[in-house]
């Protein structure tokens, strides 16, 4: 199937361009973007101007900022096309219900990808979860926000999220995997004085589960969701590419490279089935989080 990206950024261009590459389902015919290309594939810098020429490609899978997201969604629906879109899916929830109500309206697939709930470890990690009984879960998710992106403002401004942009691929893995649903109960969200959105959360769920998430870690980065059963302990390390039972490893990968080609041979089977895939349990923590949140300020941050 013919496919477009848009939004040539650092992550299309190290995740998305490399999967397509290597599928066998998917044909990369486009690229939409207003200054990054892909050698060798037509380059559009405008989205209205893409629709009216490439009727042909049939799939739009949308890699920009979730609050410019929207608007290319829905015109892409609205176009006919059937829409991929990164995570998180939106800038709010109520948007990304509008885009599934569309969707549903036209017959075509929108699909709301998690790429760490396709991580190597996470299928095992769910399957040995599912008839324990949990009794603590802690989520370490501590990155260096100047390594993953570096200049990128938009990240502390309003829809930006934060450190929830890392933070909500835990919540992607946490609620996939954990046997019983939770909710958040209180929050606390640290904010430098010059940002919009939080640079730092704790956070604290029914179910014995907590969250340390923080994008000022530099050196060693740490993704790490530790839980306690009454039939022992599992902890899912980077990211959820590597599985520990009982403190010895016995699943995954030390790569987070085959998170994105499951993604897209998610998609194909989507389209191939006139389906649609929309999970909004993560972005519903993380409003969830924005809600309750008590606010500490610390010092101006800058990337």
């Amino acid at each position: 199937m013919k496919i477009a990206l848009v939004g040539i950024g650092k992550i299309a261009l190290a995740q998305h361009v490399p999967a397509i590459a290597a599928s066998a389902d998917w044909d990369l015919a486009a690229t939409v973007s207003r200054k990054g290309t892909v050698e060798g594939i037509e380059a559009f810098t405008d989205f209205a101007t893409f629709l009216a020429a490439r009727p042909d490609v049939t799939v739009v899978s949308l890699c920009m900022p979730p609050v410019p997201r929207y608007a290319y969604a829905e015109a892409a629906l609205l176009a006919g096309r059937h829409v991929m879109l990164e995570k998180p899916p939106g800038a709010t929830l109520a948007e990304v219900h509008a885009l599934t109500a569309l969707a549903a309206e036209k017959g075509l697939t929108l699909y709301t990808t998690w790429h760490s709930r396709m991580a190597y470890a996470v299928a095992p990690a769910k399957a040995w979860l599912a008839e324990k009984t949990v009794t603590k879960c802690h989520i370490t998710w501590r990155e260096d926000v100047r390594r993953w992106h570096p200049g990128q403002n938009w990240v502390f401004e309003p829809g930006g999220m934060g450190v929830f942009d890392p933070g909500i691929n835990a919540l992607s893995v946490m609620t996939e995997i954990l046997p019983k649903p939770v909710h958040l109960t209180a929050a606390t969200l640290t904010f430098p004085e010059n940002c919009q959105t939080p640079i730092a959360a704790a956070l604290t769920f029914t179910g014995g589960v907590t969250a340390d998430f923080d994008w000022r870690q530099e050196g060693p980065q740490t993704w790490d969701i530790e839980i306690e059963t009454a039939q022992g302990p599992l902890a899912l390390r980077m990211g959820g590419n590597r599985l520990e039972i009982g403190g010895r490893e016995v699943a995954g990968e030390n790569s987070i490279m085959g998170e994105y080609p499951a993604l897209y041979a998610r998609m194909a089977e989507l389209v191939a089935q006139k389906q649609s895939d929309v999970d909004l349990r993560p972005m519903t923590h993380v409003a969830d989080a924005l809600t309750l949140g008590r606010r500490d300020t610390v010092p101006p941050f800058h990337l």
